[in-house]
């Protein structure tokens, strides 16, 4: 199947990537009958400097007043977040909670009871490990068979401790991309401390060594892959003129074994206000190895091409897929190239999965025959897919819990089959390689540990392969999903989980989560942290479906999108509001998380509605609606949240922007701001710049910034335990303690 690393990449953090820890798997005023917090007028949007312009008549500040940090190592700037820091450790660190609280999700993290997620990769298993002993990690691998055994044995391929150690570095493992049929020769991807951009560096699995004189790339953001061993296409910083403005290359050079990158020849190439035009190379059926790229217009308009390859090695003019923009090519599966659509063509509808000959298109450029592969219903979409050797797996969900089916393509139609695995919870197409019949498959639910199971797509056959321990007493909880009317009347659906015994009184600690973007669904999980540290010490734990997911695919995140985005920020409200109405909770007792896209969510919530919450984790997010498009990757987001420097477009950004609509008059719940000084994709200003207004208004809050961990603000499993266990104690204090 296609890679699918560029788009996730470009992503903003989702719940399953900011809690990996705690899932042990692995971004108009609401109107009620309590006052909103009005939106300040907003100066004209008519000049490019847009930014420049907007100005607080009311509150006589400018937008210019923080500018210093987003200085990143500014000494000004890290002046002012170590003071910070400081205050906000000492507080929660001396709360006795904390040291027991890390302690128990120390345990957690590096228990080596975790599930070993694995690729396979020519009859043997590989998986990337972290714990006590490495915690950077190390690669290793397995056969098979040694695998779904009771005590694996393991061989070590590469130690990112031992690396780290050797070369001064705090490297850390970015994923590798190894040649078939033998996966000898492997570009590794290292990140220093954490950030998206990565050091490319070849390395030959079999001899466990970086191999002399071979492929290495600057650190940059990017893509590279293999057209054969002597040969990669790559999309990297090249130089002056060769990146966008959102800060990801685009240019694709074919790149020969032996010469410098700076002979790389040139293939295709973007334009500056692009995304990213990202160069790869799909395995056909037959084996054949062909060079595709992709040209990210914006984050939901693609263009895709192919790159016929002469007897020489060189390549000849590019080929356009006519396909729509707003799609995105998957691969291809027994001659036929997989088509996710996000929106209707040639009689076709948002959301479905369809399919054409690629030989046919190879020959004519052009797509005449088109078939359906799957065509989800309002009340379901794709949660995923992967190819193995005979079938393409895929995870679909309806009313967001998970089921799997096996299709295969017949030669003249596709065919399905529902595969027999525990319903009413998640169930996700995990490891697939499509020169192999064995595929993993993950099922897991709010209570139930994730379970890793094989399935073989020849035979048919399905094995339990590795499961997750309990570690909190499920049984003496029950998960529960409502819905709720949005103002508009749409159906929100939302998850609660609980003890039994709870009490409908209104007193209990509960915490409300949400993202609401990018079309990233919020899927039942199994969290080890949030079961131990939370639920189990009586707290309420709710997860928001709100629009902008992907929960019933491409037409319920485009609900959301640019000027429609209050319709998420009213679903959440819609959310809280129900849960406080059930008596499950009340504001006193409320409390909500997001991170990335999710902390712009929290940055909403806490300046629209501030009366609805007493504790507020707003974790590596956006709130300067007016800048981040100059930002890192901030431009590449404005297919998401729209442009601030068109007029219409900005003036709703304004009116949603958390650092635009901070009020000194109002009452705000103490927000806890986390982030980190090395995340390269939503800059650490965004924090800094409202937690600065906050304190020149003088209203209370903490912030911890991470020096290293990127953009999951954490680089290492004990960084990630003790962030964890300050926000659990915040938590404690703000809606048990009822600070």
């Amino acid at each position: 199947m296609a890679n699918f690393s560029m788009k996730l990449s470009l992503i903003l953090l989702s719940t399953a990537a900011f809690l990996t820890a705690c899932n042990q798997t692995d971004p108009s005023t609401h109107s009620t009958d309590k006052a909103a917090v009005p939106a300040k007028s907003v100066a004209s949007a008519q000049s490019k400097d847009i930014h420049k312009m907007i100005t607080y008549e009311t509150l006589g500040q400018t937008d210019d007043d923080h500018l210093y940090l987003e200085e990143v190592l500014g000494e000004k700037a890290l002046g002012q977040v170590k003071q910070w820091n400081e205050r906000s450790l000492a507080r929660l660190t001396a709360d006795p909670r904390f040291k027991v609280m890390e302690a128990e999700v120390l345990e957690i993290v590096q228990s080596k009871d975790k599930i070993p997620y694995v690729s396979y990769r020519g009859g043997e298993v590989h998986n990337f490990w972290q714990d006590a002993n490495s915690v950077r990690g190390i690669w290793r691998k397995s056969t098979l068979d040694s695998y779904l055994g009771d005590d694996t044995k393991w061989e070590t391929v590469l130690d990112y401790d031992a690396l780290s150690k050797t070369e001064g570095k705090n490297w850390v493992y970015k994923g590798n991309n190894c040649l078939g049929p033998d996966y000898e020769l492997c570009m590794l991807n290292l990140s220093d401390g954490g950030k998206d951009a990565v050091v490319r560096r070849e390395f030959n699995a079999k001899t466990k060594s970086f191999v002399e004189g071979g492929f290495v790339t600057e650190e940059s953001k990017g893509s590279i892959d293999w057209v054969d061993k002597d040969m990669m296409v790559v999309g990297v910083d090249f130089g002056a003129g060769t990146m966008t403005d959102s800060g990801y290359p685009m240019v694709s050079k074919l790149w020969k074994r032996g010469t410098p990158i700076s002979e790389a020849v040139e293939i295709g190439r973007g334009e500056q206000a692009d995304v990213g035009y990202w160069p790869g190379v799909w395995e056909l059926s037959d084996g054949r190895r062909e060079i595709i790229t992709t040209r990210s217009l914006t984050f939901y308009k693609s263009e895709s091409f192919w790159f016929p390859r002469n007897d020489d090695g060189s390549v000849g003019k590019a080929i356009k897929f006519p396909v729509p923009e707003k799609s995105s090519l998957s691969g291809e599966f027994k001659g036929q190239v997989l088509l996710s659509l996000a929106e209707d063509w040639r009689g076709f509808k948002s959301g479905d999965l369809v399919s054409f000959s690629m030989d046919a298109f190879m020959e004519s450029g052009e797509i005449k025959d088109i078939n359906i592969v799957f065509s989800p219903d309002e009340k379901s979409s794709i949660n995923g897919f992967g190819a193995t050797k005979s079938k393409v797996l895929m995870s679909i969900s309806r009313d967001v819990a998970g089921s799997a089916y096996a299709f295969d393509w017949t030669g003249s139609k596709w065919t399905s089959d529902k595969l027999d695995f525990p319903a009413n919870g998640s169930v996700s197409i995990g490891a697939t390689n499509d020169k192999e019949e064995v595929a993993f498959i993950s099922t897991e639910s709010f209570l139930t540990p994730d379970t890793l199971w094989t399935y073989n797509t020849n035979s048919e056959e399905t094995a339990k392969a590795k499961s997750l321990p309990a570690w909190f007493d499920a049984e003496s909880m029950v998960s529960e999903q409502f819905f709720v009317a949005s103002p508009d009347g749409t159906q929100v659906p939302y998850f609660v989980v609980r003890s039994k015994d709870t009490k409908m009184d209104g007193t209990n600690p509960t915490l409300l989560y949400g993202y609401g973007g990018f079309e990233i669904s919020l899927n039942p999980s199994y969290s080890a942290a949030r079961g131990k540290l939370w639920i189990a010490r009586g707290g309420v734990y709710v997860l928001a479906n709100i629009r902008g997911g992907g929960e019933y695919g491409p037409k319920w995140h485009q609900a959301g999108l640019k000027t429609e985005r209050q319709r998420i920020y009213d679903d959440f409200i819609s959310v809280a509001e129900d849960v406080i109405a059930k008596k499950m909770t009340s504001p006193q007792h409320l409390g909500i998380e997001g991170g990335s896209n999710g902390g712009l969510l929290m940055g909403v919530m806490f300046t629209q509605r501030p009366d609805l919450f007493n504790a507020v984790i707003c974790a590596v997010p956006l709130l300067d609606m007016m800048r981040f498009h100059t930002l890192l990757a901030g431009a590449s987001w404005m297919g998401e949240y729209g442009n601030p420097e068109d007029a219409i477009e900005g003036k709703f950004l304004r009116s949603i922007s958390p650092y635009h609509n901070i009020d000194p008059d109002a009452d705000y719940p103490e927000v806890f701001f986390i982030t980190s000084t090395k995340d390269d994709r939503v800059h650490p200003a965004h924090a800094r710049k409202v937690a600065k207004r906050m304190e020149d208004q003088g209203h209370d809050f903490l912030y911890y910034e991470n020096i290293d961990g990127g953009h999951s603000a954490a680089a290492n499993l004990k960084e990630t335990a003790k962030r964890l266990a300050l926000q659990h104690t915040y938590l404690m204090q703000k809606l048990k303690d009822g600070e």
